[in-house]
Parts: C-alpha cells; sequence; structure tokens
C-alpha cells in the first residue's frame, strides 16, 4: 500500500474539486480524504495500490471542469489502512 498527502493550489474551490475528488477515489478504489485550506488550496490524503494512487494523482492535476490547477505537490506518508474516502470539515 501507499500513501500520499496531496497540497493542490490554484483555482481550486468553490468549483466542486473536493466532491469531484471523492467521485475520482471512489472510482479509482483509493481510501483517504480531501478538504479546503484558509489559503485557498486543497490538501488530501490518498492510499492504495501504487497505480490507483498514481491514478488519482494525475486527475487531481487537472480536477474538475472548471479548476485552474497551478501546482500538485506529492509528499509520501505511511498507510493507516483507511477505509473509503470523505471530504472533511475546511482546515
Amino acid at each position: 500500500m501507499k500513501r500520499v498527502h496531496l497540497l493542490v493550489t490554484g483555482y481550486v474551490q468553490a468549483v466542486g474539486f473536493r466532491f469531484s475528488m471523492r467521485q475520482a477515489a471512489e472510482e479509482i478504489g483509493v481510501a483517504g480524504w480531501v478538504r479546503n485550506r484558509p489559503d485557498g488550496s486543497v490538501e488530501a490524503e490518498v492510499e492504495g495500490d501504487e497505480q490507483q494512487v498514481a491514478a488519482l494523482v494525475t486527475w487531481a492535476r487537472h480536477g474538475p471542469r472548471w479548476a485552474r490547477v497551478e501546482e500538485v505537490r506529492s509528499v509520501p506518508v505511511p498507510p493507516s489502512g483507511a477505509l473509503g474516502f470523505e471530504i472533511l470539515p475546511d482546515a
């Protein structure tokens, strides 16, 4: 299992990014969470096999139709054995 912490910057709030990411995560089969940050970015943690995680990171590089992603930073973190994918309250 692999888990990464993502920080997505650009025009990524008020465009359905979190809801779209949850849908993409469920389709891909990864676990984790996503939330808005006060600085206008979105952060997430994604866990699954290497191909699944890579697929969601690739999705995050463009996000939903209305988003304008500038950068996606990905840092490996220890897997937690998470199940499901949730939208957390804003940071």
